[in-house]
């Protein structure tokens, strides 16, 4: 049974290097806002509806969790199992789907479009975690993991190698980034955008992989940017000075939460979860607090930093 700590600061609130102080809030401690998941996903803030969208893939639907009351509800069902979500550059919800094999944008009046499917000719394997880039361009991972069974999917062989795909922001063409990568996964970008960060999740043991990013959205140079050892990265965001906020965890229960890295690939701090986390986000109203999707349940912390655009 998970309880909250009564002390500041919060023990479950890890220094690993002194790099980490700063960004730690000695009057903040990590809280549950939800349980009762089969399996949590993919959080994005609104701020201007003051709450937080999250998938539960096995359970077919997107929640929602209110900021002001706490109160939670279904936002969608069916979700076709969705997995990452994240918002555009106007505000809207861009969904990567399982089952729907598809990133789609929910509009301003509720209808949705599909903004990708297929390339060239074959559908996508499932869409994984999604994130938006300054000139519009969105980014996605499609792995095969939706389409192994039935639990989060529907089964299904693939067509394509598992790659990162583009969509540029005026034309909605679809392109294929990279398929260097084994088990594409959570991605992000440095916050001067010249990087783009994504985990390899087949790797043994587990990489985040960087790249180079040219202009017109080519990639380059991939190359190890943390080797993860024991952990698990999924799921991820970058802060505003470049560090790298992972959702970690699964067999050690010491390494259960999340495990934050500088920019040099040091792992600098923790923030120690009852349950694996598998991806989270930068929300409230000074993108300062971070909501964790862990396995059954979503929490948040503040910290001391703010998340970077686009995620």
């Amino acid at each position: 049974m998970w309880e909250p700590s009564e002390r500041y600061p919060d023990p479950a609130v890890r220094v690993l290097h002194p790099d980490f102080n700063k960004y730690r809030l000695a009057l903040a401690s990590v809280e549950r806002l939800h349980t009762g998941c089969r399996w949590s996903e993919g959080p994005v803030y609104f701020g201007d509806a003051r709450c937080v969208l999250w998938s539960d893939i096995p359970n077919d639907r997107i929640l929602r969790w209110d900021e002001e009351t706490g109160a939670v509800g279904v936002y969608r069902k069916t979700s076709w199992n969705a997995n990452g979500n994240t918002r555009d550059r106007q505000g809207r919800l861009v969904t990567c789907e399982h089952r729907g094999r598809r990133v789609t944008r929910t509009e301003y009046d509720g209808t949705i479009t599909i903004l990708a499917d297929s390339y060239e000719g074959k559908p996508l394997n499932s869409p994984n975690d999604v994130v938006v880039k300054s000139d519009g361009s969105i980014w996605f991972t499609d792995p095969v993991f939706g389409i192994l069974g039935y639990y989060e999917g529907e089964k299904n062989p693939p067509e394509l190698a598992p790659a990162v795909y583009r969509i540029d922001g005026q034309s909605g063409k679809v392109t294929k980034v990279t398929d260097d990568i084994e088990g594409p996964n959570g991605l992000a970008f440095s916050p001067d955008e010249k990087l783009l960060y994504v985990v390899a999740s087949r790797e043994e043991p587990r990489k985040i992989r960087a790249f180079d990013v040219a202009g017109d959205g080519r990639v380059s140079a991939n190359r190890v940017a943390i080797d993860a050892g024991a952990g698990t990265p999924d799921g991820f965001r970058v802060d505003i000075d470049g560090n790298l906020w992972c959702g970690w965890g699964m067999g050690d229960p010491a390494l259960d939460g999340v495990r934050v890295f500088n920019s040099r690939g040091e792992a600098i701090g923790h923030i120690g979860l009852p349950e694996r986390c598998a991806n989270l986000c930068f929300g409230g109203r000074w993108r300062n607090r971070l909501f964790m999707a862990a396995s059954h349940g979503l929490y948040a912390l503040y910290v001391n930093t703010q998340g970077a655009p686009g995620g």
